[in-house]
């Protein structure tokens, strides 16, 4: 968990303003939920090795024999927890506001989450997500939008040319179904598969047969990787999608992931070509996803930059009935590194720097005067040292300065560049 100095946090929040505004231009509307859940709702099952993550709360009122008494049982210490995502969050809320909202709702969570991670590098245990989400319709509509908000977004920020990887938990089912994988074997091997990235093909097939997968369905699946890959016209069809799939998968998943690229081609004509990417072994690790699943690409780095995926299950859990959902999720502690904005309110940021004699209420009705005019302003009192305080401004947002003397008018005020 980390403190931000001003500069810091100045920049984080106008990453974060073209985030919002790029997010609500597509008629996206943002709502706030509470920073803890209930324990159970965080330990349902759902939410992957998260929940072996998440930070619990002491229950209130219990005294050292109590403790002790439950200290082999976290649920029965606990009542309630610190989010790690905002998707869990997100469908308690529609679960306790449904007929509030409209039939479709699109929803924008941009706030912290809590996670007991390892501290290194891009890993933290506070750390901002930035969410879109569509409840309540089952096309492919609702990810043809999400696709097209999210890349908007990243172009807003001025890192054209991302891309999404795209797959199916249906297609992944569907494909360890022909290898022979048994259902029970399949939350092991979908863990091993994600590693294909890490560990290659060889790789992959050697911790499958240690984990004791069912060996012919190895087999099938390690010729399967060596196949030769086959060169298609289109970058993101029918075709290229068959040509990367084993037989016998669904074709009304292959047209679905087609009309999501044919969508997202035709929001994005001046992209030059469809920015999606067929994946069949992208995985997502969250329990809670039952459908398309995606991951945020951009060339100028290894790893993704946000992702999501079609969960219909989860509000049925709040709710005692299905209801369709989807979301996308960029990841803003890798994204804010890469972004270079403009400083935005630097210019009109102005420095008065005074005098000791000039009277407090001289100064409080200069900068009042100023701040009417929309600028930014600060007081310092003149330092022996004025270069480093002009330095520490200039660090600090501000491009001009004024020298204050006592009984100086506004319109005798000479206002200078900074730097």
């Amino acid at each position: 968990m980390r403190d931000f100095l001003p500069a810091d946090k100045a920049r984080r929040e106008r990453v974060l303003a073209v985030i919002r505004d790029r997010y609500r231009a597509h008629g996206f509307d943002e709502i706030e939920t509470p920073v803890v859940e209930e324990y159970a709702r965080l330990h349902a099952g759902i939410g992957g090795d998260n929940e072996k993550l998440s930070f619990s709360v002491l229950k209130r009122g219990m005294d050292a024999e109590a403790i002790r008494a439950a200290a082999d049982d976290p649920a029965a210490l606990s009542d309630l927890g610190l989010r790690y995502d905002l998707t869990v969050p997100l469908a308690r809320f529609y679960a306790s506001h449904r007929s509030e909202l409209p039939s479709v709702f699109r929803a924008i969570q941009i706030a912290p989450v809590w996670r007991a991670e390892r501290p290194q590098k891009g890993r933290y245990r506070q750390f901002v997500q930035c969410d879109i989400d569509i409840i309540g319709d089952p096309s492919a509509r609702a990810e043809a939008e999400l696709l097209v908000a999210s890349l908007d977004t990243l172009d807003a920020l001025g890192l054209e040319g991302g891309t999404v990887r795209i797959n199916d938990r249906r297609v992944l089912d569907g494909m360890l179904d022909a290898f022979g994988f048994s259902p029970q074997e399949r939350p092991g091997v979908l863990i091993t598969i994600d590693k294909l990235d890490k560990i290659g093909p060889a790789g992959v097939a050697d911790e499958l047969r240690a984990r004791g997968a069912t060996a012919a369905a190895v087999d099938a699946f390690e010729e399967f990787l060596g196949r030769p890959d086959a060169a298609e016209d289109e970058p993101f069809g029918a075709a290229q999608i068959r040509g990367a799939l084993p037989e016998g998968i669904a074709d009304d998943l292959v047209a679905l992931l087609v009309g999501i690229g044919d969508a997202v081609a035709a929001a994005r004509p001046a992209a030059g070509g469809v920015p999606l990417r067929f994946d069949p072994f992208l995985v997502r690790g969250m329990g809670y996803y039952t459908g398309t699943i995606f991951e945020l690409a951009h060339p100028s780095v290894t790893y993704s930059l946000g992702g999501g995926g079609r969960y219909d299950g989860m509000i049925g859990r709040f709710l005692g009935q299905d209801v369709p959902a989807v979301g996308f999720s960029i990841g803003f502690e890798r994204l804010v590194d890469l972004v270079a904005l403009g400083e935005g309110e630097r210019a009109g940021a102005v420095v008065l720097v005074h005098d000791r004699d000039v009277p407090v209420a001289e100064l409080v009705a200069l900068k009042a005067a100023l701040v009417a005019e929309g600028a930014r302003v600060r007081l310092e009192q003149r330092t022996k040292n004025l270069k480093a305080l002009l330095e520490r401004a200039t660090a600090d947002g501000y491009t001009s300065f004024a020298a204050v003397a006592a009984g100086q008018p506004r319109d005798a005020l000479e206002v200078k560049p900074l730097g």
